[in-house]
């Protein structure tokens, strides 16, 4: 029987959509952030003025917004802004959320793939149950838990634990507590997906060349989940670099990552152009490095001819 292949339009239409998809919902908006990075706003409120001179025939564009971002405006020694300050401690905390989300997520896809099928519906319905509940609703469950009054606390001194309430909310532990949480399942998923379609008969043949199971585990199992590791940290660390709801709600002052930032340049400080600057900086920092290491892992991974 011939193989059944996909009429010339209907391949066009199938590949096309994606990348459709790409160009209205990524690439369009990001070009109209891009745009208005560049604006020059002055006493104006409107951050879509226009960058072409009519006049000399040239762009007006204005660099400011992209300087002031590594120099601040008192004369400071370059890379020592606020702005640099929260994009570092933006990547320091997505990076500690991303790995506690793989040290907890990691054995309990395990279990799930190596759990008899009859019960996996069950298990991956309470991964995904969360997000059936709101997300601001989840959050606001975590302050009541952590608050000086609230559970985790009273459930310390009735046990004889503490004579009074540790400070546990507004700190990097309930920041990275809530984070942690919200973002678990999205490493869970990729991790379950990857481990489950693995040959567990490659642990028996471990097992029986005499590997213990803890290296039968790391010599075997590890590797072969390395695509799902890959892309449940990916999942997880991206999305945690932008941050804004978790650290208002759970962090504190001191906890300023660049969502905040992007969110008082634009709504408070009413400076869009600057803060769209701050949010393509942003994605240049995670699309460049990513595109890098796609690039060159692509190239190794292709057989040679």
């Amino acid at each position: 029987m011939a193989a059944f292949t996909f009429p010339m339009p209907g391949k066009r239409f199938v590949i096309g959509v994606p990348y459709l998809w790409l160009v209205v919902f990524f690439l369009l908006p990001f070009l109209i952030l891009l745009y208005i990075s560049f604006v020059d706003m002055g006493n104006d409120i409107n951050p879509f003025k226009p960058i072409w001179d009519a006049q000399t025939g040239l762009l007006k564009l204005k660099y400011e917004n992209y300087g002031s971002i590594f120099r601040s405006s008192e004369g400071g020694a370059l890379f020592q802004t606020l702005y640099i300050e929260a994009y570092l401690r933006s990547l320091w905390y997505a990076l500690c959320t991303a790995v506690l989300c793989l040290a907890v997520g990691y054995p309990f896809a395990y279990f799930l793939a190596r759990s008899p099928s009859s019960v996996r519906p069950a298990l991956l319905m309470m991964v995904m149950l969360p997000f059936w509940t709101s997300f601001l609703l989840r959050v606001y469950a975590w302050k009541g838990i952590l608050a000086d009054q609230g559970v985790l606390n009273r459930a310390l001194m009735a046990l004889g634990l503490t004579s009074e309430p540790i400070q546990l909310l507004y700190t990097d532990v309930s920041m990275l507590v809530g984070m942690t949480y919200v973002y678990l399942p999205f490493m869970v998923l990729p991790l379950y997906a990857n481990l489950v379609k693995m040959d567990f008969r490659l642990l028996e043949a471990a097992h029986d060349l005499g590997a213990s199971p803890f290296k039968a585990f790391w010599l075997v199992t590890v590797p072969l989940s390395r695509a799902g590791i890959i892309a449940g940290f990916m999942l997880v660390f991206i999305p945690c670099v932008g941050e804004f709801v978790i650290p208002s709600l759970l962090g504190g002052p001191e906890n300023l990552m660049i969502g905040r930032v992007v969110w008082d340049e634009k709504f408070t400080s009413n400076n869009w152009p600057r803060a769209t600057a701050l949010a393509v900086v942003m994605i240049g920092l995670i699309v460049v490095p990513l595109a890098i290491y796609y690039h060159y892992t692509g190239d190794a991974a292709e057989p040679e001819k």
